[in-house]
């Protein structure tokens, strides 16, 4: 079947069908392969995109920023106090005029439903640059990553996430994982699993799409046979930092450690974040948890971070290859 994104949103994974998903990482693939090989061509001349940022951000911004001008796109940035968007103007006001002007808009910000009112009132294809319930770009430039390093087929690769379960990030990894067949285990306090609605809903269509889901307490069971674990922040951008108390005693024991990665009885196991991580205590945040409660790192250990099984500067990379497989499926010419 053809594959038209012409004109699309994406807002989070259920936007897109198993073969759309496909579709994507297979020319995130050529579009990498193009820029390395000196081959690029560019698509996006004349285009003009909207990058809206509430939350502060590295990966998501230099992504979209530099596969835009990569393909000929010129950007404007608007940051946490660029604009007006919920002081003196509400995001359906801000979504008509942006509309009239840009080709299509990025937002990275807290609500989901922030981003579908964008979507819905602007007239151009909206992109979830991060919102505190999704994280698609990421789990794209994910995917991509997991490819390059295994010789297996997605769809016989066993995922496994480790930390919080209400996490984005988690989240959509397991839409995604879903959609296109992996194995994909999440490890976490009870506490913070998803709601039950989530889990039926993506063990419905791992059971469609040759998958399975499993969400279980402990991480020995989570990790056995795994070929990629995945962890996250403890506490997601935004939150009331009062919080790390808790969120350390609870996630402590999902630490990704040495022993961990052993755990997962395969050599060839390979370690992934969406970054930042703290693995030491080489930032304020880090140096300021170390002070207060005598730890030198919370979701992973540097030692893991910094082994040779750890690919998250790939990922880190394949930001920006995926975002710009994003960006001429919908408005590439």
């Amino acid at each position: 079947m053809p594959i038209n994104l012409r004109g699309r949103s994406l807002l989070s994974l259920d936007d897109l069908s198993p073969d759309e998903i496909r579709f994507l990482l297979r020319l995130a693939a050529e579009l990498k392969a193009a820029k390395y090989g000196g081959y690029e061509r560019p698509r996006l001349k004349r285009k003009n995109i909207a990058l809206i940022f509430e939350k502060d951000s590295t990966r998501t911004r230099s992504g979209f920023e530099v596969a835009a001008y990569d393909q000929g796109a010129h950007v404007t940035y608007l940051g946490p106090s660029g604009s007006h968007i919920g002081h003196k103007e509400t995001m359906k006001d801000t979504a008509r005029v942006l509309g009239r002007i840009y080709d299509a808009i990025e937002y990275r910000g807290f609500g989901q439903t922030l981003a579908e009112e964008l979507a819905q009132y602007s007239g151009v294809p909206v992109y979830n640059g991060l919102t505190d319930q999704a994280h698609p770009t990421q789990v794209l430039a994910d995917f991509m990553t997991m490819r390059e390093f295994t010789h297996k087929h997605l769809s016989d690769v066993v995922l496994s996430f480790i930390g919080d379960g209400l996490d984005n990030v988690a989240l959509s990894l397991a839409i995604g994982a879903a959609k296109i067949g992996i194995d994909m285990r999440i490890a976490a306090p009870r506490k913070l699993w998803p709601d039950k609605a989530l889990v039926e809903k993506v063990t419905q269509l791992a059971g469609q799409n040759g998958g399975r889901f499993t969400l279980t307490e402990k991480v020995s069971e989570a990790v056995s046979g795994a070929d990629f674990l995945y962890a996250d922040v403890w506490l997601s951008m935004g939150e009331d930092e009062a919080a790390w108390s808790d969120r350390i005693e609870l996630l402590t024991p999902y630490r990704v450690t040495r022993e961990v990665m052993a755990a997962a009885a395969n050599p060839f196991v390979k370690f992934m974040h969406c970054l930042p991580a703290f693995h030491n205590t080489g930032t304020s945040v880090g140096a300021d948890i170390f002070k207060r409660f005598g730890i030198d790192c919370m979701e992973v250990t540097d030692e893991v971070f910094e082994s040779s099984g750890s690919i998250v500067f790939d990922q880190a990379e394949n930001r920006m290859h995926s975002i710009k497989a994003i960006l001429v499926a919908t408005i590439g010419a």
